[in-house]
């Protein structure tokens, strides 16, 4: 039997496996309602899942050649009045902080917790 932390990781894993990663927000990119920021990283989501704000569950691809699952962020967000999860894939230590600051850069509006994976 999983303790309860290895059964998260255990359960986001497999659901990461099994579901198909859609990047819509390629690096390079500026999002959509604000163009100043933009992806340092390709960004998208679980094709089939559900987040926090009823789209499918986030998901920021670094550049390590093993995609699995390095990280997560915990976000609260006034704005959408809303809470999610944003799954970490092949990020480096480097890359985990770049996204945190880039969730944390409206602290008055929306906030991150970064979960580094065992």
């Amino acid at each position: 039997m999983l303790i309860p932390n290895e059964a998260f990781w255990h359960v986001l894993d497999t659901l990461v496996q099994t579901s198909t990663i859609v990047i819509d927000r390629p690096r390079g990119s500026a999002h959509p309602h604000y163009p100043e920021m933009i992806y340092p990283l390709d960004y998208g989501y679980l094709q089939g899942t559900h987040g926090g704000d009823g789209a499918g569950i986030d998901v920021w691809v670094g550049k390590l050649p093993d995609q699995q699952i390095t990280a997560i962020i915990v976000s609260v967000d006034l704005t959408k009045r809303d809470s999610e999860i944003k799954i970490l894939l092949g990020c480096t230590p480097d890359e985990q902080q770049l996204i945190l600051k880039i969730q944390n850069a409206w602290q008055d509006q929306q906030a991150g917790l970064l979960i580094v994976h065992p």
